[in-house]
Order: C-alpha cells, then structure tokens, then sequence
C-alpha cells in the first residue's frame, strides 16, 4: 500500500496536502487514512453534518479523509477532524462547540489513533 500512496503523492501539488500524506504514512496506525486522503479529488469524501451525526458516537474522534459540509446538525459531543471544512460547516460548528482540527494536527496530537472512527460513506436519505 505504501508504494500506491508514493505513486499518487508524486501528483499532488497542494503543500498542505502532501504533508498530511507524509505524516500519515510514517505511522502506521494512519496508515488507512493516508491511502484515502491521497485518492483523487474527484473520488474524495465529502460529507454533511447530518452524515457524521448518523455514524458517530458520543465522545469519539471522528476522521473525514475529505470536506466536511454544512448540511444538517450535530447533537453530540465528538471531535472532528478533517482535511477541509466548508466555511458554513466551520460556522456551526464554533455555535455547537464542536471541536474541529485537521488530520495533520490529529496526527501529531495522536499518533497511535485511539479511538478514531474514519467516516467514508454518506448515508443514503429516502424521499417521504
């Protein structure tokens, strides 16, 4: 997996980005998490409020290897950590005392990655 992630890292020009990638790679409990953060941009995660508050549990760092959107609420107490945040999503998130970071700062507050949750799907709504 290691030479997949060299491979795509070669392509990617965003600074921020590469180092993410770096630091994940080094250890090896991140090891999932720099394989989907090196991914295209096209085939990354982004994902709502709503989405991250279906599949968390409270108290629990919760990884989104990708965008966290605006859409929906949080009613429970989580920290998220991510590579981008909308700017509406960073708004609610400061009202709802959320504690939000990148996966770069998770990395070296945490890096035997307990007690993380990595969040990669959506969750699909049905119309009513």
């Amino acid at each position: 997996m290691k030479t997949k992630i060299e491979k795509k890292l070669r392509r990617k020009t965003n600074p921020e980005l590469v180092e993410t990638i770096i630091a994940c790679k080094k250890n090896p409990a991140w090891l999932d998490v720099a394989h989907l953060v090196s991914m295209p941009a096209r085939k990354q995660v982004a994902l709502n409020l709503r989405d991250i508050n279906a599949q968390a549990k409270d108290s629990q760092i919760v990884i989104v290897p990708g965008k966290v959107l605006s859409s929906g609420n949080l009613d429970k107490k989580i920290k998220i950590a991510a590579f981008s945040f909308s700017s509406s999503a960073l708004t609610k998130l400061k009202k709802s005392k959320t504690e939000y970071l990148t996966i770069l700062e998770e990395v070296k507050k945490n890096p035997d990655a307990k007690d993380i949750n990595i969040l990669t799907k959506r969750i699909s709504r049905t119309k009513e």
